[in-house]
This record gives C-alpha cells, structure tokens and sequence, in this order.
C-alpha cells in the first residue's frame, strides 16, 4: 500500500520545512480555522465524559478501573474511570502487536499515522476541555498546545523518522572487480526496531510533550505504551482511543499503541521501565525521577528540568521589554519548562537608548508590566490559568520563606467564570548574585527571581553556570551591542543553552515552533534529548545489512 496522494504531500512539505527550518503549520493554531460547531460540540463530547468510564480504548478485560482528575478550575473531581491492567498484560500484548507492526513497510506505516493525526484533529476542541480541566491551561492555550502544535510535532518526529528510514536503498548489487574475475554480492539494508516503547508523560502537557515520541517510535517499528500522569489523562487517552481505531480500521492489531492509566497510590512507572522486555523510553517530568531513567540500560529520551535565565544588559525600549517578559513568566503561571526564572539584572542599572536607568527602576518596570498584566480584566485569569498542582500551590505559599527579598508577593487573581480556580499572579524575589543557594534550582510555577550582579559579565557568567550544572531549556536575552550579544550566545552556546534575543511584541521566550525550533538541546542536564534532530528517531532502530552471492 503506497502513501495516498494527499497524505504524500503533506509528508514531502513537512521534510521541506525540516530541512528549510521555515514557518510550516499544517494544522491551524486559531480554533475560527476549524468548523463553527466544532467548538460547541467538543464541549459536549467532554461533558458527557464527566462522571463516566472512558470505553474508547480497545483493551479488552480490564483487572480494575482508576481515575483521579480534579479539574484545577473547578477544583471537583472529574470522575472519569480508566481501565487498568497489570505490568505484564501490557507487555504480552505490546510483543504481539509488535511482531506483526515490525514487518509493515515504511510507506504503509506512514500512511497509518498520517491517518491518525487526522483523526486526532477531529478531536482537538474535545481534546482542549479535556487538558483545560486537568492541566489548569485556559482554553486558547489548551486547543494550541494539545491540539495543532501537538499534532505539527508528531507529524515533524513522524516525518523525520520516515526520511531517515529511507536514507540508505533497501537492496543494491555490490561487485568487487578482483583482476579476472570479480565478486558479486546482493545485500539488503534494513532498519530493524529495537521493541517496545514506553512514553511517560506528564500532568501539565500530557499531549504535547508525548506524542513526538510515540510517533517517533510507531515510525520506526516499535509498539508503544503510554504511561499518563494519574493527573492528566483524558487529554492522552482520546488520542491513544483514536490511534487505536484507525489501525484496526486499517487492518493493524490496535494494541500497537496501548493506554497505561495508574493511580497515584500505585503506579507502575518502574515496573513498565524496569522491564526487559521495553527497550524504548521517552519522559517528561522532574529531574530526579529522569536521572533514574537516565540510569537504565535502556534507549532513553528524556526532558527534565532546568533553570532558564534572562540576562538584561540594555534594550531600546523598556516597557516593550518588560511587557514581552510579564507575558513569559505569567503565561500559564510559570508551569512551564522553557518560563524564565531568574532575571539577571547589573546593579547599575542597564542602558535603554541613550539613557541609563537604574538598577530599581528596571526592577520597578518588571513588577509594574506583571500587575499591570495580571489585573487585566480580560487578559489577567485567561493567561495566568490555574494551578495544576498541590505541589506547586505549596511552593508559591513558602515562596516568601526562602530568605530573599520580596518585591511582589503571591495573591490570588479571580476568574469570573470559575470563581473556584486555583489562579496565582507571579511572585517576585530579590536576591544578589552570591545568593546561588536560593535561586539555583528549579521553582516550577509562578515564582521569578531577580538577580543582583556587578555587572552582565557576571550575569553572562552565573546565568552560564546555571545551564552547565543545573541545565536550561531557555536564555532570554536583551542587550543593544553586538560585541555583548555575540559573548551571551557563545557563552550560553558552549552550555547547550539556545538564546532568544530581544524579543518583543507576539513572541516569547516560551515559544518553540514545530519544524524550525529545536525544543531542548540535550547537551545540558534539562534533558539528553531534543524535538526533533535525527537523533530523536535513529536511536529508536539500527540498521542491519545482511548479504549473499548474487546469482
């Protein structure tokens, strides 16, 4: 079965862009591209799904059910049960389906997975009301981030893999003139998969950060259990309930891709890592439990967390600066891997034009464009979100205890439609630039640090030092001089650390975009892995030639 038309072109212009790193969207971003029902109808779909048993997944005879989703807006329970299965049921049925999905060529695989996201994009409103109230996401960010942009990296690992898996030709004659004579042999390469895969995802973007590695290892070969967050799991469970019913559609064992659901009490993360039988891990979460992973014997592809930094030496506009960055550490309180958390500012001041404005008034710009965004009637609660987590909710509370100097304390903002959600503006500590043992790890949420140093030579230096021991996702940077801005890249380049430069207007530091960015580097501790470099995909196979006397 060759690729079908339709589906052969997009595949050809999402391997252009790869190649071209150029602006490419295959799916919508804005939510009025999609039909006018479309939204209303999502919305109903989730309702519905509320208080149920999620009977989309074609796994049959569940051992028991579990759910745990609290909506972070509403704060009550979703009441949505999964069904669950043991350790080894996943495994037996993940080496069966695995022995038949192996031998299924390349052009035949694609034009399944290419039908898969279709059938995801169906969903996408669904899909959004479903992250929303269980990531704590608003709607906007909910429908981007679940739906097209998780659907543009899929098709960017998915497309990436394919041009990879055709790199070298399947057969050749090979002859060696020997004098009078020579040999003649036919030899065969093939890309071989390494066997099961396990994808454990997360409980703030528990469709984003997991379907590039699924699509990675589906394209390759491999069979697939998706591990959610006990959190987040709806989200992913309607993507794996479609992927599932295109490939029996198709003919495939549906059990290629299965849904791992587990409770918190008792998961089964290190049993399904653990196993001999999984060969293929890709994770997304905190620092500790990836260098576990990391520890395995295992392919492993992992995103943990890092400390992303902004080094202010000069702009020439200091509210544009300042509203660009309120945006980034606001959007969706901070619960994001690629936020900035420390701001490294000289304790002089920085140059803005012609003038030099001082140490505090920069300071004072940074709070002011934050409370002047958090207390928008119509931009405050939409950007801000909710708090998906206790955990995060614990840490903005004790934020204030940490020893630094508080310029912007934690208050609640109200959201007029979900007067329950767990909505927190930014908080802003002050620290100097020896205070390393207070602002050198992670503090996930809506928690900012500024940083007091001599000057941006030692901004450059310690943002430098975060990113080498700690790691980075992100560097934002402003500076107006050429010499400067070629010392943070070089400086922050030799960390593995990608920088963004005087943004302003409608782009953040946050943004990674599918086919141009690569979203995590994997030279620095925030991960070993990056969206999508071919490395993301060959690691997943190896190739195997074999050969014989042509006839």
């Amino acid at each position: 079965m060759a690729l079908s038309t339709t589906n052969k072109e997009i595949l050809e212009k999402a391997v252009n862009a790869i190649h071209e790193r150029i602006f490419h969207a295959q799916y919508p971003e804005h939510p009025k591209a999609y039909s006018e029902e479309a939204s209303a109808k999502g919305k109903e779909a989730f309702d519905k799904k509320i208080g149920q048993p999620f009977d989309e997944l074609l796994q049959e005879n569940p051992e028991s059910y579990v759910g745990e989703e609290v909506s972070p807006f509403t704060e009550e329970s979703l009441g949505i049960q999964y069904p669950a299965f043991s350790v080894d049921t996943f495994i037996v049925r993940s080496g069966r389906a695995f022995s038949s999905w192996k031998k299924v060529d390349i052009e035949q695989k694609a034009e399944v997975l290419m039908d898969c996201l279709e059938a995801i994009t169906d969903r996408f409103f669904e899909i959004a009301f479903a992250t929303m109230h269980t990531t704590g996401q608003s709607f906007m960010m909910s429908f981007q981030a679940s739906g097209p942009h998780s659907n543009d990296r899929a098709l960017e690992a998915m497309a990436l893999a394919y041009e990879e898996l055709k790199r070298f030709p399947q057969k050749v004659l090979w002859e060696k003139p020997m004098g009078k004579i020579s040999v003649k042999l036919e030899k065969t390469f093939k890309p071989v998969p390494k066997g099961i895969s396990l994808a454990i995802g997360c409980s703030t973007f528990p469709v984003w950060n997991t379907i590039p590695g699924v699509f990675a290892s589906l394209m390759t070969g491999n069979t697939v259990i998706v591990k959610p967050h006990p959190k987040a799991v709806l989200p992913i469970a309607i993507v794996v309930g479609e992927m599932q019913k295109v490939l029996k559609a198709k003919g495939y064992d549906p059990l290629v891709i299965q849904l791992a659901a587990d409770r918190s009490q008792e998961l089964i993360t290190k049993k399904l890592a653990e196993h001999p039988l999984v060969k293929i891990i890709d994770y997304t979460g905190g620092s500790q439990f990836g260098e576990y992973i990391e520890t395995l014997r295992k392919t492993v592809f992992t995103e943990k967390a890092g400390v992303n930094s902004a080094i202010i030496d000069s702009t020439d506009n200091l509210e544009s600066m300042m509203q660009n960055l309120a945006f980034a550490v606001s959007l969706y309180s901070g619960q994001m891997c690629t936020a900035p958390q420390n701001f490294f500012i000289p304790k002089e001041g920085i140059k803005v034009g012609e003038n030099q404005v001082s140490y505090d008034e920069v300071v004072d710009a940074l709070k002011n464009a934050i409370d002047g965004l958090v207390n928008h009637p119509k931009m405050g609660a939409g950007t801000l979100g909710a708090i998906q987590s206790d955990m995060t909710m614990k840490r903005i509370s004790s934020a204030e205890d940490l020893g630094a100097r508080v310029v912007l304390g934690a208050r609640k903002i109200e959201n007029p439609e979900f007067l329950k959600a767990r909505v927190s503006a930014p908080t802003i500590l002050e620290v100097d630039a020896k205070d390393v043992g207070i602002y050198e790890n992670e503090m996930f949420g809506p928690i900012i640090m500024v940083v007091k140093t001599t000057d941006t030579n030692e901004s450059i230096e310690v943002a430098k030092d975060m990113a080498t021991r700690h790691g980075a996702i992100t560097c934002a940077a402003y500076s107006t001089d050429p010499a400067t801005i070629e010392k943070i890249e070089e400086e922050m380049s030799s960390a593995f650390a990608p920088v963004s430069l005087n943004l302003t207007g409608p782009i953040w530091v946050n943004q990674h975009a599918a086919f141009s960015d690569f979203h995590v580097t994997g030279g620095n501790p925030a991960g070993n892995a990056s969206f999508t470099n071919p490395d993301f995909v060959n690691r997943r196979f190896v190739w195997v030639g074999n050969r014989k006397i042509a006839e």
